[in-house]
Protein backbone atom coordinates (compact mmCIF):
# COMPACT_ATOMS: atom_id res chain seq x y z
CA UNK A 1 0.00 0.00 0.00
CA UNK A 2 1.38 3.26 -0.73
CA UNK A 3 2.05 6.02 1.70
CA UNK A 4 -0.76 7.87 0.14
CA UNK A 5 -3.15 5.39 -0.13
CA UNK A 6 -2.52 4.94 3.85
CA UNK A 7 -3.06 8.34 4.70
CA UNK A 8 -5.95 8.79 2.51
CA UNK A 9 -7.44 5.80 4.53
CA UNK A 10 -6.65 6.85 7.65
CA UNK A 11 -8.56 10.08 7.53
CA UNK A 12 -11.81 8.41 5.84
CA UNK A 13 -11.83 6.54 9.04
CA UNK A 14 -11.17 9.36 11.25
CA UNK A 15 -14.32 11.01 9.55
CA UNK A 16 -16.19 7.98 9.56
CA UNK A 17 -16.13 7.74 13.32
CA UNK A 18 -16.33 11.16 13.70
CA UNK A 19 -19.56 11.03 12.22
CA UNK A 20 -20.88 8.10 14.21
CA UNK A 21 -20.07 10.25 17.20
CA UNK A 22 -21.50 13.27 16.54
CA UNK A 23 -25.43 13.05 17.07
CA UNK A 24 -25.05 10.94 20.49
CA UNK A 25 -22.75 13.32 21.85
CA UNK A 26 -23.66 16.68 20.28
CA UNK A 27 -27.44 15.92 21.57
CA UNK A 28 -26.13 14.55 25.47
CA UNK A 29 -24.15 17.83 25.49
CA UNK A 30 -27.29 20.17 24.91
CA UNK A 31 -28.96 18.07 27.28
CA UNK A 32 -26.39 18.53 29.80
CA UNK A 33 -26.39 22.34 29.28
CA UNK A 34 -30.44 22.33 29.37
CA UNK A 35 -31.06 20.12 32.28
CA UNK A 36 -32.35 21.81 35.92
CA UNK A 37 -31.71 18.91 37.73
CA UNK A 38 -28.24 18.53 39.78
CA UNK A 39 -26.05 15.09 40.36
CA UNK A 40 -25.87 14.27 44.49
CA UNK A 41 -21.68 14.41 43.46
CA UNK A 42 -22.38 17.58 42.06
CA UNK A 43 -24.35 19.30 44.96
CA UNK A 44 -21.47 17.69 47.13
CA UNK A 45 -19.43 20.17 44.86
CA UNK A 46 -21.42 23.07 45.07
CA UNK A 47 -21.58 23.03 49.00
CA UNK A 48 -17.82 22.94 49.40
CA UNK A 49 -17.27 25.60 47.37
CA UNK A 50 -20.63 27.53 48.64
CA UNK A 51 -22.10 27.92 45.25
CA UNK A 52 -25.74 27.88 44.16
CA UNK A 53 -26.57 26.68 40.92
CA UNK A 54 -30.19 28.02 40.65
CA UNK A 55 -28.99 31.52 40.63
CA UNK A 56 -28.75 32.91 37.06
CA UNK A 57 -26.23 35.35 36.28
CA UNK A 58 -25.78 38.37 34.05
CA UNK A 59 -22.72 38.43 32.08
CA UNK A 60 -20.76 40.06 34.35
CA UNK A 61 -20.85 37.92 37.08
CA UNK A 62 -20.27 35.00 34.86
CA UNK A 63 -16.97 36.74 33.72
CA UNK A 64 -16.06 37.17 37.59
CA UNK A 65 -16.59 34.03 38.20
CA UNK A 66 -14.56 32.53 35.19
CA UNK A 67 -12.21 34.94 35.85
CA UNK A 68 -11.69 34.54 40.12
CA UNK A 69 -11.83 30.77 39.13
CA UNK A 70 -9.01 30.76 37.00
CA UNK A 71 -6.73 33.10 38.96
CA UNK A 72 -6.78 30.95 41.87
CA UNK A 73 -5.96 28.16 39.61
CA UNK A 74 -2.72 29.78 38.36
CA UNK A 75 -1.94 30.87 42.02
CA UNK A 76 -2.55 27.06 43.11
CA UNK A 77 -0.43 25.42 40.56
CA UNK A 78 2.42 28.47 40.53
CA UNK A 79 2.64 27.23 44.64
CA UNK A 80 2.52 23.46 43.98
CA UNK A 81 5.33 23.88 41.34
CA UNK A 82 7.38 25.99 43.83
CA UNK A 83 7.01 23.57 46.57
CA UNK A 84 7.60 20.50 44.64
CA UNK A 85 10.90 19.37 46.36
CA UNK A 86 8.72 19.26 49.70
CA UNK A 87 5.54 17.23 48.28
CA UNK A 88 5.67 13.37 48.47
CA UNK A 89 5.96 11.55 45.06
CA UNK A 90 8.45 14.33 43.55
CA UNK A 91 10.98 11.76 41.96
CA UNK A 92 13.76 13.70 43.92
CA UNK A 93 13.12 16.77 41.24
CA UNK A 94 13.43 20.14 42.80
CA UNK A 95 11.34 22.91 42.42
CA UNK A 96 10.50 24.74 39.34
CA UNK A 97 12.28 28.09 39.05
CA UNK A 98 9.98 30.78 39.22
CA UNK A 99 9.66 32.34 35.57
CA UNK A 100 9.40 28.70 34.36
CA UNK A 101 6.48 28.09 37.25
CA UNK A 102 4.53 31.04 35.83
CA UNK A 103 4.84 30.23 32.61
CA UNK A 104 3.32 26.81 33.33
CA UNK A 105 0.72 28.31 35.72
CA UNK A 106 -0.32 30.57 32.98
CA UNK A 107 -0.08 27.84 30.46
CA UNK A 108 -2.10 25.34 31.73
CA UNK A 109 -5.13 27.31 32.84
CA UNK A 110 -5.68 29.08 29.82
CA UNK A 111 -6.01 25.32 28.27
CA UNK A 112 -2.84 26.37 26.32
CA UNK A 113 -0.29 23.48 28.21
CA UNK A 114 3.14 25.10 26.23
CA UNK A 115 5.63 23.50 27.88
CA UNK A 116 9.05 25.27 28.22
CA UNK A 117 10.26 22.35 30.34
CA UNK A 118 11.17 18.20 30.10
CA UNK A 119 8.06 16.59 31.49
CA UNK A 120 10.20 13.16 32.56
CA UNK A 121 12.94 15.45 34.29
CA UNK A 122 11.59 17.99 35.81
CA UNK A 123 7.77 17.07 37.35
CA UNK A 124 6.96 14.59 40.13
CA UNK A 125 3.54 12.16 40.33
CA UNK A 126 2.06 15.27 42.11
CA UNK A 127 2.45 18.02 40.32
CA UNK A 128 1.43 16.26 36.94
CA UNK A 129 -1.40 14.27 38.61
CA UNK A 130 -3.08 16.69 41.28
CA UNK A 131 -1.59 19.87 39.30
CA UNK A 132 -1.68 19.77 35.76
CA UNK A 133 -4.12 16.94 35.15
CA UNK A 134 -6.76 19.08 37.13
CA UNK A 135 -6.20 21.78 34.96
CA UNK A 136 -6.91 20.57 31.96
CA UNK A 137 -10.18 19.23 33.16
CA UNK A 138 -11.51 22.43 34.52
CA UNK A 139 -9.93 24.73 31.67
CA UNK A 140 -11.10 22.52 29.39
CA UNK A 141 -14.89 22.83 31.17
CA UNK A 142 -14.30 26.40 31.33
CA UNK A 143 -13.88 26.75 27.57
CA UNK A 144 -17.20 24.74 26.97
CA UNK A 145 -18.66 26.98 29.76
CA UNK A 146 -18.60 30.22 27.77
CA UNK A 147 -19.54 28.66 24.62
CA UNK A 148 -22.77 27.63 26.21
CA UNK A 149 -23.06 31.23 27.61
CA UNK A 150 -22.73 32.92 23.93
CA UNK A 151 -25.51 30.03 22.99
CA UNK A 152 -27.85 31.00 25.74
CA UNK A 153 -27.05 34.53 24.20
CA UNK A 154 -28.59 33.51 20.77
CA UNK A 155 -31.44 31.42 22.42
CA UNK A 156 -33.16 33.54 25.18
CA UNK A 157 -34.20 37.16 24.79
CA UNK A 158 -35.34 39.92 26.80
CA UNK A 159 -32.92 39.03 29.85
CA UNK A 160 -29.32 39.28 30.53
CA UNK A 161 -29.61 36.27 32.09
CA UNK A 162 -26.91 33.59 31.00
CA UNK A 163 -26.71 30.66 33.24
CA UNK A 164 -24.74 30.06 36.15
CA UNK A 165 -20.97 29.55 35.38
CA UNK A 166 -20.24 27.36 38.75
CA UNK A 167 -23.03 24.56 37.37
CA UNK A 168 -21.75 25.05 33.72
CA UNK A 169 -18.31 24.52 34.84
CA UNK A 170 -19.08 21.77 37.53
CA UNK A 171 -21.40 19.95 34.99
CA UNK A 172 -19.07 19.85 31.75
CA UNK A 173 -16.23 18.42 33.99
CA UNK A 174 -18.22 15.52 36.10
CA UNK A 175 -20.86 14.52 33.43
CA UNK A 176 -18.92 15.03 29.82
CA UNK A 177 -15.37 15.35 30.50
CA UNK A 178 -14.73 13.04 32.83
CA UNK A 179 -16.72 10.10 31.79
CA UNK A 180 -15.22 10.27 28.41
CA UNK A 181 -11.86 10.54 29.97
CA UNK A 182 -11.79 6.93 31.50
CA UNK A 183 -13.29 5.28 28.44
CA UNK A 184 -10.36 6.54 26.66
CA UNK A 185 -7.37 6.08 29.27
CA UNK A 186 -8.61 2.43 29.04
CA UNK A 187 -8.13 2.22 25.20
CA UNK A 188 -5.07 4.11 25.52
CA UNK A 189 -3.67 1.43 28.42
CA UNK A 190 -4.86 -1.67 26.09
CA UNK A 191 -2.92 -0.25 22.94
CA UNK A 192 -0.10 0.26 25.38
CA UNK A 193 0.24 3.70 27.07
CA UNK A 194 1.73 3.09 30.37
CA UNK A 195 -0.28 3.63 33.71
CA UNK A 196 1.61 3.91 37.29
CA UNK A 197 3.36 5.82 39.80
CA UNK A 198 6.68 4.25 39.09
CA UNK A 199 10.17 5.60 39.82
CA UNK A 200 12.83 6.13 38.12
CA UNK A 201 14.33 3.23 36.74
CA UNK A 202 17.05 2.23 34.56
CA UNK A 203 16.93 0.60 30.62
CA UNK A 204 19.34 -0.78 29.22
CA UNK A 205 22.62 0.32 27.72
CA UNK A 206 22.61 3.31 25.51
CA UNK A 207 26.25 4.64 24.09
CA UNK A 208 28.18 3.20 26.80
CA UNK A 209 25.44 4.28 29.82
CA UNK A 210 21.76 3.22 30.66
CA UNK A 211 18.81 5.29 30.18
CA UNK A 212 16.84 6.49 32.98
CA UNK A 213 12.80 6.42 32.68
CA UNK A 214 10.28 7.15 35.03
CA UNK A 215 6.39 6.11 34.87
CA UNK A 216 3.61 8.13 35.74
CA UNK A 217 -0.53 8.37 35.18
CA UNK A 218 0.33 8.60 31.33
CA UNK A 219 -2.60 7.29 29.72
CA UNK A 220 -5.09 9.03 32.03
CA UNK A 221 -3.54 12.45 31.05
CA UNK A 222 -3.19 11.31 27.96
CA UNK A 223 -6.98 11.29 27.71
CA UNK A 224 -7.82 13.95 29.45
CA UNK A 225 -5.10 16.23 27.33
CA UNK A 226 -6.64 15.25 24.05
CA UNK A 227 -10.25 15.57 24.89
CA UNK A 228 -9.94 18.66 26.56
CA UNK A 229 -7.75 20.24 23.80
CA UNK A 230 -5.04 20.82 25.94
CA UNK A 231 -1.73 19.14 24.39
CA UNK A 232 0.58 19.24 27.49
CA UNK A 233 2.77 15.67 27.50
CA UNK A 234 3.88 13.94 30.36
CA UNK A 235 7.12 13.23 28.04
CA UNK A 236 9.00 15.78 26.16
CA UNK A 237 8.27 14.11 23.57
CA UNK A 238 4.70 14.46 23.38
CA UNK A 239 2.00 12.05 21.55
CA UNK A 240 5.26 11.36 19.50
CA UNK A 241 6.56 9.29 22.46
CA UNK A 242 5.68 5.64 22.69
CA UNK A 243 4.49 5.54 26.37
CA UNK A 244 1.70 8.26 25.43
CA UNK A 245 1.12 7.02 21.79
CA UNK A 246 2.32 3.40 21.00
CA UNK A 247 1.07 2.39 18.11
CA UNK A 248 -0.90 3.78 14.88
CA UNK A 249 -4.10 2.67 15.99
CA UNK A 250 -3.40 5.23 19.50
CA UNK A 251 -2.77 7.79 17.10
CA UNK A 252 -5.48 7.70 14.95
CA UNK A 253 -7.74 7.28 18.16
CA UNK A 254 -6.22 10.23 19.75
CA UNK A 255 -6.46 12.41 16.80
CA UNK A 256 -10.26 11.85 17.28
CA UNK A 257 -10.12 12.41 20.69
CA UNK A 258 -9.06 15.90 20.21
CA UNK A 259 -11.77 16.35 17.50
CA UNK A 260 -14.90 14.74 18.78
CA UNK A 261 -15.97 17.40 21.39
CA UNK A 262 -15.28 20.56 18.94
CA UNK A 263 -17.01 19.13 16.13
CA UNK A 264 -20.18 17.72 17.91
CA UNK A 265 -20.46 21.43 20.03
CA UNK A 266 -21.62 22.31 16.64
CA UNK A 267 -24.79 19.81 17.03
CA UNK A 268 -24.98 20.98 20.73
CA UNK A 269 -25.61 24.88 19.82
CA UNK A 270 -28.44 24.18 17.00
CA UNK A 271 -29.74 21.86 19.79
CA UNK A 272 -29.89 25.22 21.67
CA UNK A 273 -31.01 28.01 19.34
CA UNK A 274 -33.76 25.52 17.82
CA UNK A 275 -32.24 25.02 14.28
CA UNK A 276 -29.92 21.86 13.48
CA UNK A 277 -29.51 23.50 10.34
CA UNK A 278 -27.47 26.37 11.81
CA UNK A 279 -25.35 23.66 13.76
CA UNK A 280 -25.10 22.20 10.82
CA UNK A 281 -23.86 25.58 8.63
CA UNK A 282 -21.55 25.81 11.27
CA UNK A 283 -19.87 22.41 11.18
CA UNK A 284 -19.74 22.64 7.50
CA UNK A 285 -17.72 25.25 7.79
CA UNK A 286 -15.31 24.07 10.32
CA UNK A 287 -15.01 20.75 8.13
CA UNK A 288 -14.03 22.25 5.05
CA UNK A 289 -11.30 24.66 6.31
CA UNK A 290 -10.01 21.37 8.49
CA UNK A 291 -9.93 19.03 5.09
CA UNK A 292 -8.89 21.91 3.05
CA UNK A 293 -5.80 21.66 4.98
CA UNK A 294 -5.06 18.98 5.69
CA UNK A 295 -5.24 18.22 1.49
CA UNK A 296 -2.48 21.00 1.27
CA UNK A 297 -0.28 19.41 3.92
CA UNK A 298 -0.66 15.93 2.28
CA UNK A 299 0.68 17.77 -0.76
CA UNK A 300 3.14 19.85 0.75
CA UNK A 301 4.92 16.71 2.61
CA UNK A 302 4.56 14.33 -0.25
CA UNK A 303 5.11 16.22 -2.93
CA UNK A 304 8.79 17.36 -2.34
CA UNK A 305 11.25 17.35 -4.39
CA UNK A 306 14.59 15.34 -3.97
CA UNK A 307 15.75 11.67 -4.23
CA UNK A 308 15.83 11.15 -0.54
CA UNK A 309 12.35 12.45 -0.38
CA UNK A 310 10.89 10.07 -2.79
CA UNK A 311 12.39 6.98 -1.61
CA UNK A 312 11.20 7.98 1.92
CA UNK A 313 7.82 8.12 0.33
CA UNK A 314 7.65 11.96 1.68
CA UNK A 315 9.32 14.28 3.65
CA UNK A 316 9.70 12.23 6.78
CA UNK A 317 12.36 14.42 8.51
CA UNK A 318 11.17 15.09 12.22
CA UNK A 319 8.41 12.45 11.89
CA UNK A 320 7.71 8.95 13.59
CA UNK A 321 8.63 5.33 11.37
CA UNK A 322 5.25 4.29 12.82
CA UNK A 323 2.85 6.92 11.77
CA UNK A 324 4.48 7.85 8.34
CA UNK A 325 3.84 11.62 6.33
CA UNK A 326 -0.31 10.60 6.37
CA UNK A 327 -1.22 10.30 9.81
CA UNK A 328 1.85 12.95 10.67
CA UNK A 329 0.30 15.64 8.60
CA UNK A 330 -3.47 14.57 9.57
CA UNK A 331 -2.01 15.65 13.03
CA UNK A 332 -0.85 18.79 12.30
CA UNK A 333 -3.30 20.24 11.24
CA UNK A 334 -6.10 18.38 13.61
CA UNK A 335 -3.49 19.84 16.54
CA UNK A 336 -3.30 23.23 14.98
CA UNK A 337 -6.99 24.24 13.89
CA UNK A 338 -7.45 23.35 17.47
CA UNK A 339 -6.32 24.92 20.74
CA UNK A 340 -4.45 21.26 21.30
CA UNK A 341 -1.08 21.52 20.91
CA UNK A 342 -0.32 17.64 21.15
CA UNK A 343 2.75 16.82 18.22
CA UNK A 344 3.33 13.28 16.65
CA UNK A 345 6.01 14.74 14.97
CA UNK A 346 8.31 18.02 15.19
CA UNK A 347 6.86 20.40 13.15
CA UNK A 348 10.06 22.10 12.68
CA UNK A 349 11.31 19.69 10.23
CA UNK A 350 7.89 19.87 8.22
CA UNK A 351 9.15 21.42 4.75
CA UNK A 352 8.55 25.52 4.85
CA UNK A 353 5.31 25.44 3.40
CA UNK A 354 3.73 22.77 5.50
CA UNK A 355 5.57 24.66 8.90
CA UNK A 356 3.69 27.73 7.42
CA UNK A 357 0.55 25.53 7.22
CA UNK A 358 0.56 24.32 10.62
CA UNK A 359 1.30 28.52 11.77
CA UNK A 360 -1.82 30.10 9.43
CA UNK A 361 -4.09 26.83 11.25
CA UNK A 362 -3.75 28.27 14.51
CA UNK A 363 -3.55 32.14 13.36
CA UNK A 364 -6.92 31.36 12.05
CA UNK A 365 -8.29 31.54 15.55
CA UNK A 366 -8.39 27.61 15.83
CA UNK A 367 -11.71 27.60 14.93
CA UNK A 368 -12.40 24.60 12.51
CA UNK A 369 -13.16 23.05 14.85
CA UNK A 370 -11.05 24.95 17.68
CA UNK A 371 -10.63 24.21 21.01
CA UNK A 372 -13.23 22.50 23.39
CA UNK A 373 -15.66 25.66 23.67
CA UNK A 374 -13.17 27.68 21.91
CA UNK A 375 -13.59 26.90 18.96
CA UNK A 376 -17.33 27.56 18.85
CA UNK A 377 -17.30 30.67 20.40
CA UNK A 378 -14.54 32.07 17.76
CA UNK A 379 -16.56 30.37 14.92
CA UNK A 380 -19.45 32.04 16.41
CA UNK A 381 -18.01 35.72 16.54
CA UNK A 382 -16.67 35.06 12.96
CA UNK A 383 -20.40 34.29 11.26
CA UNK A 384 -21.47 37.87 13.09
CA UNK A 385 -18.43 39.29 10.96
CA UNK A 386 -19.50 37.56 7.99
CA UNK A 387 -23.15 38.55 8.66
CA UNK A 388 -22.26 41.91 9.07
CA UNK A 389 -20.45 42.38 6.04
CA UNK A 390 -23.42 40.51 3.78
CA UNK A 391 -25.38 43.12 5.51
CA UNK A 392 -23.01 45.98 3.97
CA UNK A 393 -22.83 44.62 0.47
CA UNK A 394 -26.72 44.81 0.86
CA UNK A 395 -27.85 47.66 2.62
CA UNK A 396 -29.23 45.68 5.21
CA UNK A 397 -29.09 45.63 9.40
CA UNK A 398 -27.24 42.33 9.58
CA UNK A 399 -29.14 39.90 11.61
CA UNK A 400 -28.23 36.16 12.91
CA UNK A 401 -30.58 33.81 14.33
CA UNK A 402 -32.96 36.45 14.70
CA UNK A 403 -30.30 38.71 16.74
CA UNK A 404 -29.93 42.18 15.69
CA UNK A 405 -26.20 43.04 14.96
CA UNK A 406 -25.43 46.64 15.85
CA UNK A 407 -22.86 48.88 16.29
CA UNK A 408 -22.65 47.57 20.09
CA UNK A 409 -22.40 43.98 19.12
CA UNK A 410 -19.88 44.41 15.92
CA UNK A 411 -17.64 46.64 18.52
CA UNK A 412 -17.35 43.34 20.72
CA UNK A 413 -16.72 41.12 17.91
CA UNK A 414 -13.83 43.59 16.17
CA UNK A 415 -12.24 43.51 20.00
CA UNK A 416 -12.09 40.13 19.81
CA UNK A 417 -11.05 39.31 16.34
CA UNK A 418 -8.56 42.01 16.96
CA UNK A 419 -6.73 40.80 20.49
CA UNK A 420 -5.45 37.76 19.16
CA UNK A 421 -3.32 38.96 16.10
CA UNK A 422 -2.36 42.21 18.35
CA UNK A 423 -0.38 40.03 20.60
CA UNK A 424 1.19 37.58 18.09
CA UNK A 425 3.24 40.42 15.82
CA UNK A 426 3.99 42.89 18.71
CA UNK A 427 5.47 40.26 20.57
CA UNK A 428 7.20 38.88 18.05
CA UNK A 429 8.14 42.36 16.67
CA UNK A 430 10.13 42.92 20.24
CA UNK A 431 11.50 39.43 20.00
CA UNK A 432 13.27 40.34 16.63
CA UNK A 433 14.08 43.73 17.76
CA UNK A 434 15.79 42.86 21.07
CA UNK A 435 19.22 41.15 20.91
CA UNK A 436 18.69 38.55 23.83
CA UNK A 437 15.82 36.50 22.42
CA UNK A 438 17.70 36.28 19.40
CA UNK A 439 20.05 33.82 20.82
CA UNK A 440 17.41 30.91 21.68
CA UNK A 441 16.86 30.81 17.75
CA UNK A 442 18.48 27.34 16.46
CA UNK A 443 18.03 28.49 13.19
CA UNK A 444 18.72 31.73 11.35
CA UNK A 445 16.76 33.36 8.09
CA UNK A 446 13.64 32.68 7.55
CA UNK A 447 12.95 29.70 9.35
CA UNK A 448 14.70 31.19 12.94
CA UNK A 449 11.86 34.13 12.19
CA UNK A 450 9.32 31.21 11.74
CA UNK A 451 10.20 29.74 15.30
CA UNK A 452 9.71 33.31 16.96
CA UNK A 453 6.51 33.72 15.00
CA UNK A 454 5.74 30.19 15.42
CA UNK A 455 6.02 30.45 19.41
CA UNK A 456 3.98 33.87 20.03
CA UNK A 457 1.08 31.99 17.29
CA UNK A 458 0.77 29.29 19.65
CA UNK A 459 1.03 30.93 23.05
CA UNK A 460 -1.85 33.91 22.00
CA UNK A 461 -3.75 31.16 20.16
CA UNK A 462 -3.67 28.59 23.42
CA UNK A 463 -2.18 26.25 20.90
CA UNK A 464 0.58 24.74 22.93
CA UNK A 465 2.48 23.29 20.48
CA UNK A 466 6.37 24.39 19.33
CA UNK A 467 8.72 24.90 16.40
CA UNK A 468 10.86 22.50 18.48
CA UNK A 469 13.98 24.52 17.37
CA UNK A 470 13.34 27.46 19.70
CA UNK A 471 14.85 27.31 23.48
CA UNK A 472 11.81 29.19 25.46
CA UNK A 473 13.53 28.28 28.56
CA UNK A 474 14.49 31.78 29.29
CA UNK A 475 13.18 34.80 31.27
CA UNK A 476 12.18 36.28 28.35
CA UNK A 477 10.02 33.54 26.33
CA UNK A 478 8.78 31.83 29.90
CA UNK A 479 7.26 35.86 30.79
CA UNK A 480 6.26 37.14 27.64
CA UNK A 481 4.69 33.81 26.30
CA UNK A 482 3.09 33.59 30.02
CA UNK A 483 1.51 36.88 29.61
CA UNK A 484 0.49 35.97 26.08
CA UNK A 485 -1.25 33.04 27.17
CA UNK A 486 -3.25 34.81 29.48
CA UNK A 487 -3.99 37.80 27.36
CA UNK A 488 -5.19 35.63 24.64
CA UNK A 489 -7.17 33.49 26.44
CA UNK A 490 -9.21 35.90 29.27
CA UNK A 491 -9.65 39.25 27.52
CA UNK A 492 -11.15 37.44 24.35
CA UNK A 493 -13.78 35.70 27.06
CA UNK A 494 -14.82 39.57 27.84
CA UNK A 495 -16.03 40.14 24.98
CA UNK A 496 -17.61 36.73 23.91
CA UNK A 497 -19.71 37.04 27.01
CA UNK A 498 -20.35 40.69 26.81
CA UNK A 499 -21.58 40.01 23.43
CA UNK A 500 -23.39 37.20 24.82
CA UNK A 501 -25.65 40.07 27.43
CA UNK A 502 -26.06 42.34 25.08
CA UNK A 503 -28.00 39.70 22.46
CA UNK A 504 -30.09 37.98 25.51
CA UNK A 505 -31.59 41.19 26.22
CA UNK A 506 -32.61 41.97 22.31
CA UNK A 507 -35.71 40.70 21.70
CA UNK A 508 -36.25 38.16 18.68
CA UNK A 509 -36.41 39.62 15.05
CA UNK A 510 -38.66 37.77 12.71
CA UNK A 511 -37.18 36.44 9.88
CA UNK A 512 -38.59 38.28 6.25
CA UNK A 513 -37.65 37.52 2.46
CA UNK A 514 -35.15 39.81 2.97
CA UNK A 515 -33.15 37.88 6.05
CA UNK A 516 -29.72 36.62 5.11
CA UNK A 517 -30.27 32.75 5.38
CA UNK A 518 -27.52 31.58 7.54
CA UNK A 519 -28.21 27.77 7.49
CA UNK A 520 -27.43 27.47 3.70
CA UNK A 521 -24.77 26.66 1.43
CA UNK A 522 -23.82 30.48 -0.02
CA UNK A 523 -23.56 31.64 3.92
CA UNK A 524 -21.14 28.78 4.43
CA UNK A 525 -19.39 29.34 1.41
CA UNK A 526 -18.92 33.15 2.90
CA UNK A 527 -18.01 32.71 5.98
CA UNK A 528 -15.27 30.60 4.92
CA UNK A 529 -13.81 33.03 2.96
CA UNK A 530 -14.13 35.72 5.47
CA UNK A 531 -12.41 33.91 7.94
CA UNK A 532 -9.28 33.15 5.26
CA UNK A 533 -9.35 36.81 3.82
CA UNK A 534 -9.20 38.39 7.34
CA UNK A 535 -6.32 35.88 8.65
CA UNK A 536 -4.64 36.43 5.40
CA UNK A 537 -4.63 40.34 5.42
CA UNK A 538 -3.44 40.50 8.90
CA UNK A 539 -0.73 37.50 9.25
CA UNK A 540 0.22 37.75 5.84
CA UNK A 541 3.44 40.41 5.87
CA UNK A 542 4.23 38.04 8.88
CA UNK A 543 4.36 34.92 7.09
CA UNK A 544 5.73 36.27 3.83
CA UNK A 545 9.00 36.79 5.95
CA UNK A 546 8.99 33.27 7.86
CA UNK A 547 7.30 29.90 6.12
CA UNK A 548 6.64 31.58 2.51
CA UNK A 549 10.03 32.27 1.93
CA UNK A 550 11.55 29.53 3.29
CA UNK A 551 9.25 27.56 1.24
CA UNK A 552 9.97 29.38 -2.57
CA UNK A 553 13.40 29.21 -1.55
CA UNK A 554 13.26 25.61 -1.16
Amino acid sequence: MSPVLAGVLQLLALIAALALAYVPLGDYMAKVYSSDKHWRVEKWIYKGIGANPNTEMRWPAYLRGVLAFSAVGVLFLYLLQRLQGHLPGSLGFAAIDPDQAFNTAASFVSNTNWQSYYGEQAMGHVVQTGGLAVQNFVSAAVGIAVAVALVRGFSRSRTGELGNFWADLVRGTIRILLPLSVVAAIVLVACGAIQNFSGIHSVGQFMGGSQQWNGGAVASQEAIKEIGTNGGGYFNANSAHPFENPTPFSNLFEIFLLLVIPFALTRTFGRMVGSLKQGYAILATMATIWLGFIALMMWTEFAHHGPAFQIAGGAMEGKENRFGVGASSIFAVSTTLTSTGAVNSFHSSFTGLGGGITILGMQLGEIAPGGTGSGLYGMLIMAIIAVFIAGLMVGRTPEYLGKKIGTREIKFAACYILITPALVLVFTAAAMALPTPGHSMTNSGAHGFSEILYAYSSGANNNGSAFAGLNADTQWFNSTIGIAMLLGRFLPMVFVLALAGSLAEQKPVPATAGTLRTEKPLFTGLLVGAILIITGLTYFPALALGPLAEGLAS
